[in-house]
């Protein structure tokens, strides 16, 4: 199927409706017919069961505990670096903020202010700075860590639409991460402020932090903010931080300053939880 076909077909699906009624059936502790289409999905996305900390399919009582299963304690090590990835994915774009403008795909660009729901002074804190988009597919690990130490500032419900996020979307969706509906997490670290946005798509029944718990539903028609007060939250690199009921995508943002992205990395290459996602530091000179 074509980009533009896929992409005219999402236009006139009704998004809302599909993913309330998929978040239901995931949520649905269904028994047999829970394992059974747990072990279909397992076979249709040759998900890696070895990873997880309990690998019976049979041991989940729905669709979304499996979906969010946990890892086993050494199945993703932490690397020795000043940023961590915080998700199993796969790169969709990354690089340098050129003012305002975040780079989508080839013709498309979004702002920062439209991506954190229209705040400019929020938007201003990455103005020349760096961003990273990662896209989940159904087979991946879907939860989401702390790419470094951080304290949490303010957590933004934006209300949006529900598009899917692979790549062809991407392609073919001006706006896309600006568009749909997401929560925007702003934490400070050692090196400034950061925000992890995590993006809701089609049949993404819901998204939950560690502090708050499921963010939506219910689904608020207006944008909403929660402020916490310093060191109220506090999370720790590479400490699980929120997750996706069903897949979709995190895109990061870092102010301008010292830090640089790995020089392994490249779009579209494969990445996992805990890897380095930052260049190592310059050596000394002698």
């Amino acid at each position: 199927m074509s980009d533009r076909l896929f992409v005219l077909l999402q236009h006139a699906l009704p998004k809302t409706a599909l993913t309330r009624l998929m978040g239901a059936l995931a949520r649905l502790r269904g028994g047999k017919a829970s394992t059974t289409v747990i072990r279909w999905f397992i076979r249709r996305y040759r998900v890696d069961m070895s990873e997880a900390a309990n690998p019976d399919p049979a041991a989940y009582a729905s669709f979304n505990e499996f979906f969010t299963r946990p890892l086993r304690d050494d199945a993703r090590p932490l690397a020795d670096a000043d940023l961590l990835c915080p998700v199993d994915g796969a790169i969709s774009q990354f690089g340098a903020i050129e003012g305002e403008q975040v780079f989508q795909a080839k013709g498309h660009t979004y702002s920062t202010a439209a991506l954190v729901g229209g705040d400019h002074q929020l938007a201003q804190t990455f103005e020349d700075g760096l961003f990273a988009t990662l896209y989940l597919s159904p087979r991946d690990y879907h939860r989401i860590h702390m790419p470094c130490d951080g304290t949490l500032r303010e957590m933004i419900w934006v209300p949006g639409a529900l598009y899917s996020v692979n790549p062809a979307t991407a392609r073919g969706v001006p706006g896309l991460f600006a568009r749909n509906e997401r929560v925007v997490c702003v934490f400070d670290g050692a090196e400034g402020p950061f925000a992890l946005v995590l993006v809701g798509a089609t049949i993404v029944g819901s998204m939950q932090t560690v502090w708050h718990g499921v963010v939506n539903p219910p689904r608020r028609p207006d944008i909403t903010k929660w402020r916490y007060a310093p060191g109220e939250v506090t999370l720790a690199k590479g400490a699980e931080m929120g997750r996706f009921l069903l897949g979709s995508t995190v895109v990061m943002l870092f102010p301008k300053g010292r830090l640089a992205f790995h020089p392994g990395w490249q779009p579209e290459g494969a990445v996992r939880m805990g890897e380095a996602m930052s260049a190592p530091p310059a050596p000394e000179a002698a």
